[in-house]
């Protein structure tokens, strides 16, 4: 049985379709249910679901055989404040997982995130420790402090799963995102405002270094977020930290542009202001270093930024 947590959620329902395709039994956990998340089940046949609370008190009872733990349910906004929640929820929570699958011999990979970089004065190379990284944000130092705790675990030599990996996502985009609301990807809001208004509002910038729209991250398309997953579940011969990005860092104003063209629309681009909750606490680069990958093995070719946009657009489309 595989265990995919945060299974309604975006990259975790991209990856319980996957695994559903390759036959696997799956046992599918989540906050309770919403209609717009529940769609991103569609096709999905033969899954057990449990609440996420429940699961944990399963854990201790009626779940067993567990070959892995996909551990992606988190809170995931980069603009939350309360850090007793989001140490109890990213932090707590992703810690009972990793014991529970060290006991049990369970595989264990989760996702931790670009967040963690902060703004980027190490090169995002996952090879850094993350005791010397200094997220932006509350979400950020979340998933940084659980990865800084599963390493020091590894490193006084307690129990852990045998085969682990935490996956740094960057600028994540694809099908099965619009439930995120404001915490879904540009490719995203650019095809809903689009719809909308046709045209596309873009932050401007709050760096001198970068014109506006042209703040550049590491856009990676959900697909490859998930081939990164199975890889390291399957392949990978080192357990540790790992990037899941594209190493092409690409601009805000050729994403968009790959949104109109998807669409068969000249571009109509303005800009506004960025938030005030987000000033201050924004990414302006991001280029996932991905050494480590490709040296432990993986080779596969990442879905170009117009190829990506393209499917998800399609998809979108299809609503």
């Amino acid at each position: 049985m595989i265990v995919v947590t945060g299974a309604a959620g975006f990259i975790g329902s991209n990856l319980a379709q996957r695994l559903a395709v390759d036959g696997h039994d799956l046992l599918l956990v989540d906050h309770p249910l919403t209609a717009p998340k529940l769609a991103n089940w569609v096709g999905l046949r033969d899954f057990r679901f449990l609440d996420h609370e429940r699961f944990l008190a399963a854990l201790g009872t009626e779940i067993r055989n567990v070959d892995a733990i996909f551990h992606l349910g988190a809170c995931s906004s980069t603009t939350e404040n309360n850090w007793t929640y989001l140490e109890r929820n990213n932090v707590g929570y992703t810690r009972t997982l990793w014991n529970w699958c060290a006991a049990n011999g369970s595989s264990f990979l989760y996702a931790s995130s670009a967040a963690t970089y902060g703004d980027g004065s190490h090169d995002f190379d996952d090879r850094t420790p993350p005791v010397e990284l200094t997220p932006l944000n509350l979400y950020g130092k979340s998933k940084n402090d659980f990865d800084i705790w599963a390493l020091a675990e590894v490193a006084e030599g307690r129990p852990n799963p045998p085969r682990w990996a935490g996956l740094k996502f960057f600028n994540v985009y694809g099908p099965r995102e619009p439930h995120k609301g404001r915490m879904a990807s540009v490719v995203y809001q650019t095809w809903r405002q689009i719809k909308a208004t046709a045209g596309m509002a873009l932050f401007r910038s709050t760096d001198p270094a970068y014109a506006d729209g042209e703040q550049l991250r590491d856009f990676v398309y959900v697909g490859d977020c998930v081939d990164h997953l199975h890889w390291l579940w399957r392949k990978a011969p080192t357990n540790g930290l790992y990037n899941s990005g594209t190493g092409t860092p690409r601009t805000f104003l050729d994403l968009a542009k790959a949104t109109f063209a998807a669409l068969g629309l000249n571009p109509n681009i303005r800009f506004i202001d960025m938030p005030g909750d987000l000033a201050g606490k924004y990414q302006n680069f991001t280029k996932a270093a991905t050494t480590k990958l490709r040296a432990a093995g993986y080779d596969g070719t990442p879905t170009t930024l117009e190829d990506g946009v393209h499917t998800t657009v399609r998809w979108l489309e299809s609503l």
